[in-house]
């Protein structure tokens, strides 16, 4: 039987962990939303420069706030971000948004690392998704992947109608694992202000992947800090 159990080597923490719930975009898997409207818009005979990705993310940057903040949901988020493209188009914004979505299922990738820390950690430890993408994107990209079946609970703050950091995206996790202690859950993720606050507000033990050497944000102390997905494997395993 295997001992689902898994201590960090060089914490000086003596918690085991029997549950890992990681955070997908940026963590697990790469997002590069740049290379993926380049190619949407291409479909459209444009060329999508630095100049339109810089006012797109003008737009899409404050939405993602008010959508991790309760404020909108993934629908209007969607539509929102696409919306002067759509009038300047003449086509709806719901299907730039499903072109851009297909070209990030197509350009998906996992981030260096990722494919040997799952391996190295299935049989030893039960591990879970929780991610503020769209449910679509996600179940594509672990399908592409062949990790659709490395993760239960999926949690997709799409499908359970609130986003990371609300802790009920957290609680509804716990419920579907059978509520293990919490201090025996840890939370990874490259977004201090969604993964790791909403860890923390959660209970669970949490882990910045800090890949950019960011000062942590103030207010905000993950339990662990590691560089990559290599450097977690090594605290996790040894």
């Amino acid at each position: 039987m295997c001992d689902h159990r898994v201590r960090p080597a060089r914490s000086g923490d003596a918690v085991d962990y029997v549950w890992i719930l990681f955070d997908a975009d940026d963590t697990l898997f790469h997002f590069d939303a740049r290379q993926g409207l380049r190619l949407a818009f291409a479909h459209y005979g444009v060329d999508f420069g630095e100049d339109d990705y810089a006012r797109y993310q003008e737009l899409n940057r404050p939405l993602w706030v008010d959508y991790q903040d309760g404020r909108i949901g993934a629908a209007e988020l969607q539509a929102a971000r696409f919306r002067p493209w759509a009038e300047r188009l003449g086509v709806p914004p719901g299907e730039l948004n499903d072109a851009f979505l297909a070209a990030m299922a197509d350009t998906c990738a996992l981030l260096p690392g990722a494919a040997e820390l799952l391996r190295a950690l299935a049989g030893r430890v039960r591990m879970g998704l929780v991610t503020n993408g769209f449910t679509a994107l996600q179940t594509l990209r672990l399908e592409r992947t062949g990790l659709k079946h490395a993760f239960f609970p999926l949690v997709i703050s799409e499908a359970v109608g609130v986003a990371k950091p609300d802790v009920r995206i957290f609680e509804h996790a716990l419920a579907l694992m059978g509520r293990p202690p919490r201090e025996r859950v840890l939370m990874v993720g490259d977004n201090p202000h969604s993964d790791i606050r909403g860890g923390l507000d959660a209970g669970l033990r949490t882990c910045w992947v800090n890949a950019h050497g960011h000062d942590a944000p103030e207010g905000i102390a993950p339990h662990h800090q590691v560089a990559s997905l290599a450097e977690l494997q090594a605290l996790l395993l040894g």
